[in-house]
């Protein structure tokens, strides 16, 4: 895992919806664009990104809740969890604001893309970041 998420750029690729459809997964942006990821396929291992428009304006809701230093790659990491565990972002809101915990299985990177910021995160298919109590996390990989 290491070294494709140290390799990430050269597995993303940005454009249209309808160009990105071959994508393992993908990212929506507001304005209209889609971030992919054509890394190979990890057995055992699921994927997930997460992107955003480094220039986006925060909410203003979103701001005064979690804080508008850092958002983006805060934000990017916590929606690339949640969809690691499979768990509504409201759920993870409650236990983690925009944080990630550091005593999980999940392991990720946030890097710019040209105007982006985008979160890569893997963990593992059999027990993906799982949900009990408190969702047990994830940590950083690289940055």
């Amino acid at each position: 895992m290491p070294g494709l998420l140290a390799a990430a750029e050269r597995h993303l690729r940005v454009g249209v919806p309808a160009d990105l459809t071959d994508a393992v997964t993908r990212s929506h942006l507001d304005d209209g664009r889609c971030v992919g990821w054509y890394g190979p396929t990890t057995p055992g291992w699921r994927v997930a990104i997460d992107a955003e428009r480094a220039d986006a304006p925060v909410p203003p809701a979103l701001g005064r809740r979690f804080g508008v230093q850092d958002f983006w790659a805060r934000w990017t990491r916590a929606e690339c969890c949640c969809k690691l565990a499979d768990v509504p972002v409201a759920a993870w809101w409650r236990l983690h604001g925009l944080g990630t915990p550091a005593d999980g299985s999940a392991v990720w990177r946030t890097l710019r893309v040209a105007d982006l910021v985008v979160t890569v995160g893997f963990a593992p298919a059999s027990g993906s970041v799982p949900l009990p109590a408190s969702v047990a996390g994830s940590r950083r990989l690289d940055r």
